[in-house]
């Protein structure tokens, strides 16, 4: 702590600048219901006593008091403050400067770009609900905020104090007491942009009762009367635990809102309540957006866990696979050690079987959702859906039934795979697809040239993630097949045994003339209109999973492919003619062989080996033409 001939340092420092810009965002009404400020506070404090009670059983030397955890609304409607205390964990000085002065999250200069380009408020408020900065949203109705914060088991307290603007000031204060207060001083009552008066007690008990009712801890009041004790204007009853029919959609929304930090509405709501040899209950939300930080690393994933309604963990990793980080909720456990630990939680049989469950569940939900939900979760959701069908292969088939994919049937429509099994022309054994860089790519592939021509349907696969699970397996007994890999032939006739042997000369010496680069030349059915393309075994790395690893710094040794020939494009029946004529020797020849192997890899969109030297035979070529 810093002093000064015996006095206290108050120090004036300034917010980041993502945290600056933010806070005017907020100040200047982004958000049309200014009630939420109260929830995200109440919450805040939940949070900390929560928290507080977990460390007393994690640390039992640690000097905190627990006797009385709550939380207290005190009211001046004449110096026009409001302030919510709570008991809890409190924080340290250098807690709160990372906590408020910065905001510490990747991201940020995205969402405050989209804030920017913004003009409508609901859409404002979905970006911040996706960021969650519950804090900052007090700057709505308040000229100048109070934090005084001690945290629990230290002697040193700390005093915040900011109007939100540009800079905030921060010094020791010795006397406060563990946990934190926050005091508003609230916006003149007659701003138009109040729409209530956060002064008067009716109207925060009004919004304790609809937002924050759910909250476990007593939320405590003085009386109507203003004399007497404070009294408790919260149920306290947890949502998990009451029937169905006991709890409002308001209820179930707000308590969303408070376990998962979104300011939007849950897209579905799962409950889930086992008995038996364990019992535990479980109530989960599927979000209707998807959080800004679902695919940071760092970011907190997981299910709030409970024990006997007891809080012990936020982000409990071991209750939902990776792929489900989105989903939010809690599950409430009977019979474990109020003492558990993550490492404990690793081993434990119980978590296991809740998780499979909880999988189970949610997948099943997922798939039953009504097409227009069901079009909103993909949306948001579809590429870390696809990461379970690499990690989780006990769901795999599960995860399929969920997923839909661009195909060749329609332009603007996905369409889920049993649509896909029932739409396959008769004889048909395999689900063809074809992976790209995107749509156009793959449209004007030469592989896509016969499968078009006869009527079969391709899956159109453009996510970096669809390389590395579409390998594995198949679905409804029918496996995945690249278009451009393998031996494909669509209805052979005796003509192509005929061409075959025709062909066998050329490519013969075609094969040995470009053997650095390809493992073979053969004909190809899968042409129609292109000279020639390339393609691989089909057990072979694709080229945009080559590039994935090589990007990565994975040494792989060189993938030859195949270079497939059109026996009906006058390029490659020439080419024959010019071999029968001339032999192999040719130099010309050799450089035309190379030059259709080269235009084969340009139209996949792949690298040429040698870019000079194609375009130096590819000019001498035109020269003779013109």
């Amino acid at each position: 702590m810093l002093y000064t001939e015996g006095n206290p340092v108050t120090e004036t420092l300034e917010f980041q600048s993502e945290a600056r810009q933010l806070l005017q965002l907020m100040i200047h009404s982004i958000y049309s219901n200014k009630d939420v400020f109260l929830r995200e506070l109440v919450s805040n404090a939940s949070d900390a006593l929560d928290k507080l009670r977990l460390e007393t059983y994690q640390d039992k030397d640690l000097q905190a008091d627990t006797a009385d955890l709550h939380i207290e609304l005190d009211l001046d409607p004449t110096a026009r403050t409001l302030t919510v205390r709570d008991n809890g964990i409190g924080m340290s000085r250098d807690e709160v400067v990372a906590l408020i002065g910065t905001i510490a999250k990747s991201g940020t200069a995205e969402l405050l770009g989209k804030l920017r380009e913004t003009k409508d408020a609901a859409a404002s408020a979905d970006l911040i609900g996706q960021f969650g900065v519950g804090f900052y949203s007090t700057f709505m109705v308040a000229d100048k905020v109070t934090l005084v914060t001690r945290r629990a088991g230290t002697d040193e307290g700390v005093r915040w104090e900011s109007t939100g603007e540009g800079t905030y000031t921060i010094e020791p204060a010795p006397d406060a007491p563990q946990g934190t207060s926050v005091t508003l001083h609230l916006k003149p009552e007659d701003q138009e942009d109040n729409l209530h008066d956060y002064a008067a007690p009716a109207t925060v008990r009004s919004i304790v009762k609809r937002y924050s009712d759910f909250i476990t801890w007593p939320i405590r009041m003085a009386p109507e009367s203003g004399e007497g004790e404070p009294e408790t204007v919260n149920s306290m009853k947890a949502l998990w635990a009451r029937s169905a029919s006991d709890v409002s959609e308001e209820e179930i929304t707000e308590f969303y809102r408070h376990v998962s930090h979104d300011w939007n509405a849950p897209l579905e709501t799962i409950r889930l309540q086992a008995e038996g040899t364990f019992e535990y209950q479980a109530l989960l939300f599927i979000p209707s957006r998807a959080p800004f930080d679902l695919f940071v690393r760092e970011a907190k994933r997981g299910i709030q866990l409970y024990v006997k309604r007891v809080f012990i963990m936020e982000d409990c990793e071991e209750l939902v696979p990776e792929y489900l980080r989105f989903v939010k909720g809690v599950v409430d456990a009977q019979d474990l050690s109020l003492n558990v630990s993550r490492e404990i939680l690793q081993r434990d049989r119980q978590i296991q079987l809740i998780r499979k469950r909880l999988v189970r569940k949610v997948l099943s939900t997922i798939k039953a959702l009504p097409e227009e939900k069901y079009q909103t979760f993909w949306s948001e959701f579809s590429r870390v859906m696809k990461e379970g069908l690499v990690a989780d292969q006990d769901n795999r088939d599960a995860i399929l039934e969920i997923c839909s994919f661009p195909s060749t049937h329609s332009a603007d429509e996905q369409t889920r795979l049993s649509a896909y099994v029932e739409r396959m022309k008769e004889g048909q054994e395999h689900i063809y697809y074809l992976t790209g860089e995107s749509r156009t790519a793959i449209e004007n592939s030469p592989h896509m040239e016969a499968f078009r021509d006869k009527g079969y349907e391709v899956l159109v696969l453009t996510d970096p993630i669809d390389e590395m699970w579409v390998e594995g397996g198949g679905f409804d007994g029918r496996q995945f097949q690249s278009i451009a890999k393998g031996q494909i032939d669509l209805d052979p006739t005796p003509a192509d045994e005929e061409r075959t042997s025709e062909f066998a000369d050329l490519l013969g010496w075609m094969t040995t003339a470009l053997g650095d680069t390809v493992k073979e030349v053969r004909l190809s059915t899968r042409l129609t209109t292109s000279p020639a393309c390339i393609v691989g075994d089909d057990h072979d790395l694709t080229p945009q999973l080559e590039k994935m690893y090589r990007a990565m710094g994975q040494e792989l040794p060189p993938v030859k492919r195949i270079l497939e020939l059109n026996p009906g494009h006058p390029l490659v029946t020439g080419l024959r003619t010019a071999h029968a004529e001339r032999g192999g020797q040719d130099e010309r020849l050799a450089e035309t062989a190379q030059l259709v192997h080269d235009l084969a890899l340009l139209a996949e969109g792949g690298d040429l080996p040698d870019p000079a030297k194609f375009a130096k035979i590819l000019a001498t070529r035109l020269e003779q033409v013109i």
